[in-house]
């Protein structure tokens, strides 16, 4: 079952969080994730808000777990920790007989 990868961020530093963006791009694609918002327009309807919001689609849950603990992305989160403020969740989609 597919999962989803959603992101809330606030951007404290633009410059170092360019540079863990380039780099979670490629581990995120490395692992099988697409991006399907990144960034874009939204409306907050209820709770807090953040200024950036990314939602990347992964094959499974596993898959999504595995991109968050590999190597490449643990390296491209050097980048973000003092870039950003953020919360990070991956939840499974809903399968086509549900």
């Amino acid at each position: 079952m597919s999962a989803l990868w959603i992101a809330h961020v606030d951007v404290l530093d633009a410059g170092t969080y360019s540079e863990y963006a380039r780099r979670a791009t490629d581990a995120i694609a490395a692992h099988g994730g697409v991006f399907l918002a990144r960034g874009g327009r939204f409306v907050q309807l209820e709770g807090k808000g953040r200024a950036r919001n990314v939602v990347a689609r992964f094959p499974s849950l596993d898959a999504a777990v595995a991109c968050y603990h590999s190597p490449a992305y643990q390296d491209a989160l050097t980048f973000a920790r003092d870039a950003s403020e953020r919360e990070l969740m991956v939840v499974e989609e809903v399968s086509d007989d549900a």
